[in-house]
Protein backbone atom coordinates (compact mmCIF):
# COMPACT_ATOMS: atom_id res chain seq x y z
CA UNK A 1 0.00 0.00 0.00
CA UNK A 2 2.24 2.82 -1.24
CA UNK A 3 -0.13 5.59 -0.15
CA UNK A 4 -0.40 4.23 3.37
CA UNK A 5 3.34 3.67 3.57
CA UNK A 6 4.10 7.25 2.49
CA UNK A 7 1.51 8.64 4.90
CA UNK A 8 3.15 6.80 7.81
CA UNK A 9 6.62 7.90 6.77
CA UNK A 10 5.41 11.50 6.43
CA UNK A 11 3.91 11.31 9.92
CA UNK A 12 7.21 10.01 11.32
CA UNK A 13 9.21 12.74 9.59
CA UNK A 14 6.86 15.42 10.92
CA UNK A 15 7.14 14.03 14.45
CA UNK A 16 10.93 14.13 14.26
CA UNK A 17 10.73 17.83 13.54
CA UNK A 18 9.50 18.50 17.07
CA UNK A 19 10.64 15.63 19.29
CA UNK A 20 13.27 12.96 19.80
CA UNK A 21 12.86 9.57 18.17
CA UNK A 22 12.70 7.91 21.60
CA UNK A 23 9.51 9.83 22.41
CA UNK A 24 7.78 9.16 19.09
CA UNK A 25 4.94 6.68 19.64
CA UNK A 26 3.71 4.29 16.99
CA UNK A 27 0.09 4.71 18.07
CA UNK A 28 0.36 8.47 17.49
CA UNK A 29 1.86 8.03 14.03
CA UNK A 30 -0.88 5.60 13.06
CA UNK A 31 -3.53 8.06 14.22
CA UNK A 32 -1.96 10.92 12.25
CA UNK A 33 -1.84 8.76 9.13
CA UNK A 34 -5.43 7.63 9.68
CA UNK A 35 -4.67 3.91 9.94
CA UNK A 36 -4.62 1.34 12.71
CA UNK A 37 -1.48 0.62 14.71
CA UNK A 38 -1.62 -2.94 13.39
CA UNK A 39 -1.43 -1.59 9.83
CA UNK A 40 1.72 0.28 10.77
CA UNK A 41 3.29 -2.86 12.22
CA UNK A 42 2.22 -4.89 9.20
CA UNK A 43 3.93 -2.39 6.91
CA UNK A 44 7.22 -1.92 8.77
CA UNK A 45 7.44 -4.71 11.34
CA UNK A 46 8.09 -2.29 14.17
CA UNK A 47 9.58 1.05 15.12
CA UNK A 48 13.09 0.13 13.94
CA UNK A 49 11.78 -0.95 10.55
CA UNK A 50 9.90 2.32 10.23
CA UNK A 51 13.05 4.26 11.10
CA UNK A 52 15.16 2.47 8.51
CA UNK A 53 12.54 2.91 5.80
CA UNK A 54 12.28 6.62 6.62
CA UNK A 55 16.03 7.18 6.40
CA UNK A 56 16.22 5.24 3.13
CA UNK A 57 13.40 7.31 1.63
CA UNK A 58 14.94 10.62 2.65
CA UNK A 59 18.35 9.54 1.33
CA UNK A 60 16.82 8.59 -2.01
CA UNK A 61 15.05 11.96 -2.21
CA UNK A 62 18.37 13.67 -1.52
CA UNK A 63 20.10 11.71 -4.30
CA UNK A 64 17.30 12.50 -6.74
CA UNK A 65 17.83 16.16 -5.91
CA UNK A 66 21.56 15.81 -6.54
CA UNK A 67 20.86 14.47 -10.01
CA UNK A 68 18.39 17.27 -10.75
CA UNK A 69 20.84 19.92 -9.60
CA UNK A 70 23.67 18.50 -11.70
CA UNK A 71 21.49 18.00 -14.77
CA UNK A 72 19.87 21.43 -14.57
CA UNK A 73 23.23 23.15 -14.23
CA UNK A 74 24.65 21.15 -17.15
CA UNK A 75 21.83 22.39 -19.35
CA UNK A 76 22.75 26.04 -18.94
CA UNK A 77 24.60 27.70 -21.77
CA UNK A 78 28.35 27.53 -21.31
CA UNK A 79 28.16 25.41 -18.15
CA UNK A 80 30.96 23.00 -17.28
CA UNK A 81 31.45 20.23 -14.73
CA UNK A 82 32.51 22.78 -12.13
CA UNK A 83 29.19 24.57 -12.46
CA UNK A 84 27.40 21.25 -12.06
CA UNK A 85 29.19 20.49 -8.82
CA UNK A 86 28.58 24.00 -7.53
CA UNK A 87 24.86 23.30 -7.94
CA UNK A 88 25.18 19.87 -6.32
CA UNK A 89 27.06 21.40 -3.39
CA UNK A 90 24.37 24.03 -2.92
CA UNK A 91 21.71 21.31 -2.89
CA UNK A 92 23.73 19.26 -0.40
CA UNK A 93 24.14 22.14 2.04
CA UNK A 94 20.48 23.11 1.75
CA UNK A 95 19.31 19.53 2.25
CA UNK A 96 21.52 18.95 5.28
CA UNK A 97 20.15 22.06 6.99
CA UNK A 98 16.56 21.22 6.18
CA UNK A 99 16.59 17.50 6.92
CA UNK A 100 18.13 16.09 10.10
CA UNK A 101 18.14 12.57 8.70
CA UNK A 102 20.05 13.53 5.55
CA UNK A 103 22.61 15.41 7.65
CA UNK A 104 23.04 12.41 9.93
CA UNK A 105 23.71 10.01 7.08
CA UNK A 106 26.03 12.44 5.28
CA UNK A 107 28.15 13.06 8.36
CA UNK A 108 27.61 9.97 10.50
CA UNK A 109 26.68 12.23 13.44
CA UNK A 110 23.43 11.24 15.11
CA UNK A 111 21.41 13.37 17.45
CA UNK A 112 18.46 12.32 19.57
CA UNK A 113 16.13 12.82 16.61
CA UNK A 114 17.92 10.26 14.45
CA UNK A 115 17.00 6.61 15.04
CA UNK A 116 20.10 4.64 16.04
CA UNK A 117 18.85 1.56 14.18
CA UNK A 118 18.64 3.49 10.90
CA UNK A 119 22.17 4.90 10.54
CA UNK A 120 25.23 2.72 11.13
CA UNK A 121 28.94 3.70 11.13
CA UNK A 122 29.94 1.16 8.45
CA UNK A 123 27.93 -0.89 5.95
CA UNK A 124 26.60 -4.18 7.26
CA UNK A 125 27.94 -7.34 5.60
CA UNK A 126 25.95 -8.58 2.65
CA UNK A 127 23.81 -11.63 3.27
CA UNK A 128 25.23 -15.04 2.38
CA UNK A 129 25.22 -15.63 -1.36
CA UNK A 130 25.77 -11.96 -2.17
CA UNK A 131 22.07 -11.15 -2.42
CA UNK A 132 21.22 -7.44 -2.54
CA UNK A 133 20.49 -5.87 0.81
CA UNK A 134 16.92 -5.08 1.71
CA UNK A 135 15.67 -1.58 1.15
CA UNK A 136 14.95 -1.22 4.87
CA UNK A 137 18.49 -2.13 6.00
CA UNK A 138 20.39 0.48 8.05
CA UNK A 139 22.28 3.02 5.96
CA UNK A 140 25.96 3.91 6.43
CA UNK A 141 27.44 7.30 5.45
CA UNK A 142 29.88 5.72 2.98
CA UNK A 143 26.96 4.15 1.11
CA UNK A 144 25.30 7.50 0.60
CA UNK A 145 28.58 9.10 -0.48
CA UNK A 146 29.24 6.28 -2.94
CA UNK A 147 25.75 6.68 -4.38
CA UNK A 148 26.27 10.46 -4.65
CA UNK A 149 29.56 9.80 -6.46
CA UNK A 150 27.98 7.30 -8.86
CA UNK A 151 25.05 9.53 -9.76
CA UNK A 152 27.25 12.57 -10.24
CA UNK A 153 29.59 10.62 -12.48
CA UNK A 154 26.66 9.34 -14.50
CA UNK A 155 25.39 12.87 -15.14
CA UNK A 156 28.83 14.19 -16.10
CA UNK A 157 29.50 11.30 -18.48
CA UNK A 158 26.12 11.81 -20.13
CA UNK A 159 26.30 15.59 -20.34
CA UNK A 160 30.01 15.95 -21.15
CA UNK A 161 30.92 12.86 -23.17
CA UNK A 162 34.40 14.14 -24.00
CA UNK A 163 35.61 13.97 -20.39
CA UNK A 164 38.41 11.59 -19.55
CA UNK A 165 36.74 8.74 -17.64
CA UNK A 166 39.47 8.28 -15.06
CA UNK A 167 39.77 12.01 -14.38
CA UNK A 168 35.99 12.37 -14.15
CA UNK A 169 35.74 9.51 -11.66
CA UNK A 170 38.52 10.99 -9.53
CA UNK A 171 37.02 14.48 -9.69
CA UNK A 172 33.57 13.24 -8.69
CA UNK A 173 34.81 11.18 -5.79
CA UNK A 174 36.94 14.00 -4.43
CA UNK A 175 34.35 16.71 -4.97
CA UNK A 176 31.62 14.72 -3.24
CA UNK A 177 33.70 14.35 -0.11
CA UNK A 178 34.77 17.98 -0.10
CA UNK A 179 31.17 19.12 -0.60
CA UNK A 180 30.04 16.97 2.32
CA UNK A 181 32.90 18.28 4.48
CA UNK A 182 31.24 21.70 4.28
CA UNK A 183 28.16 20.18 5.94
CA UNK A 184 30.21 19.30 9.01
CA UNK A 185 32.49 22.38 8.92
CA UNK A 186 30.72 25.21 7.05
CA UNK A 187 32.55 27.72 4.90
CA UNK A 188 32.02 31.44 5.42
CA UNK A 189 29.02 31.12 3.10
CA UNK A 190 27.37 28.54 0.87
CA UNK A 191 28.48 30.57 -2.14
CA UNK A 192 32.10 30.29 -1.05
CA UNK A 193 31.79 26.53 -0.58
CA UNK A 194 30.22 26.15 -4.03
CA UNK A 195 32.95 28.21 -5.68
CA UNK A 196 35.67 26.17 -4.02
CA UNK A 197 34.18 22.85 -5.07
CA UNK A 198 33.70 24.11 -8.62
CA UNK A 199 37.34 25.25 -8.75
CA UNK A 200 38.46 21.89 -7.40
CA UNK A 201 36.56 19.99 -10.10
CA UNK A 202 37.91 22.16 -12.88
CA UNK A 203 41.44 21.71 -11.60
CA UNK A 204 41.16 17.94 -11.34
CA UNK A 205 39.64 17.62 -14.80
CA UNK A 206 42.33 19.80 -16.34
CA UNK A 207 45.10 17.85 -14.66
CA UNK A 208 45.92 20.68 -12.31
Amino acid sequence: MPAVRDALLDAALTALGVRSWATVRMVDLAAIAGVSRQTLYNEFGGKEGLARALVRREAEAFLAGVERALDTAAGRHGADAGDCFAAATAWTLHSARRNTLVRAVLTGCRGDRVPVAAVVPVPLPRPAGGRPRRDDAPLAPVELLDAFHARALGVLERRFPGLDEVAADWACGTAVRVAVSYVAVPAASDEQACRRVARLVRGLLSGG
